[in-house]
């Protein structure tokens, strides 16, 4: 029992902070969403699921819920795509490809606010974009970047895609160290192309990096904030905005509180029951 018992008081720390900043106040903001608390009175009456219809009633919300879908599904195809190409690129003998993993990870040591505004300055129109195409003679190409509806959301999905495929990229990495060369060279023997070795060899062999870059860019990005907020703030005209964005504003800009806890919930929920399905539907893959 003492063996046991060791380990539990090493752990306990950490449980305890974990405990305090994380599930107490997340159990608490779920119990309020059930209610009319102001965020200022002790007066607090209980509302049912009233907060949580207003948010089903709010079309702001609702466009959010689908512009978070929208930018998922976007940057997580387009951050693993990128990153998969980069790993296989560097997965050479090439002397420089040190160098070059490490130029193609600096941006995932940037915070995300400042990878926002650093693409927020390059998108404006008299910005770097718009005079790079000028210079090459593509004016008729030049854009309002953040400020055309039709393009602002797109324009906050490749900041987001060139900051995160390099972490993709070491994931990608890590699996491909992992795939035996003699199959390569046996394939190349038997007359396998590279794009042919790629998805006949490759691909099912890093199946395992595969699953866990998707699992990490859904969940990641279905919480999507900074990048949103310092890039456009949700706007123009909302087509910007966010799950995570509207939660923020209806809490501390329109001082909503319990509308802003049920959006949070609802929030929560999505993001586990996706994350939920995704590992499910990946663990029967492994398993088949």
């Amino acid at each position: 029992m003492g063996g046991v018992r060791v380990p539990f008081w090493f752990v306990l720390p950490a449980v305890l902070g974990y405990a305090a900043v994380v599930l107490v106040p997340n159990i608490g903001g779920a119990v309020l969403s059930f209610t009319n608390w102001d965020g200022y009175t002790t007066a607090i009456d209980f509302v049912g699921f009233a907060n949580f219809t207003r948010v089903l009633e709010d079309d702001n919300a609702v466009r959010a819920i689908g512009n978070t879908f929208l930018l998922t599904i976007v940057v997580s195809l387009g951050q693993n795509l990128l990153g998969l190409l980069l790993a296989l690129g560097l997965h050479t003998k090439v002397k420089t490809r040190m160098v070059l993993r490490l130029i193609f990870f600096l941006p995932v040591v940037l915070t995300p606010i400042v990878v926002g505004y650093l693409w927020k300055y390059l998108l404006t129109p008299e910005g770097t974009v718009n005079q790079v195409l000028a210079a090459v003679g593509l004016e008729n190409l030049q854009q309002d970047w953040l400020g055309n509806p039709n393009l602002a959301l797109f324009s906050v999905c490749a900041s987001i895609i060139w900051s995160g495929s390099g972490f993709s990229m070491v994931i990608y990495l890590a699996g491909l160290q992992a795939v035996p060369p003699e199959l390569l060279e046996a394939a190349a023997i038997d007359g396998a192309g590279p794009i042919r070795s790629t998805i006949s060899i490759v691909l099912p062999l890093i199946n395992g990096a595969i699953v866990v870059n998707l699992l990490l860019a859904v969940l990641g990005n279905l919480k999507q904030f900074d990048s949103v907020f310092a890039m456009t703030n949700g706007g123009p005209a909302g087509s910007t905005e966010t799950m995570a964005t509207v939660v923020y504003k209806t809490a501390f800009l329109y001082l909503q509180y319990p509308s802003a806890l049920a959006q949070g919930v609802v929030l929560t929920i999505v993001v586990g029951v996706i994350g939920f399905l995704q590992y499910r539907i990946t663990q029967r893959k492994a398993l088949a």
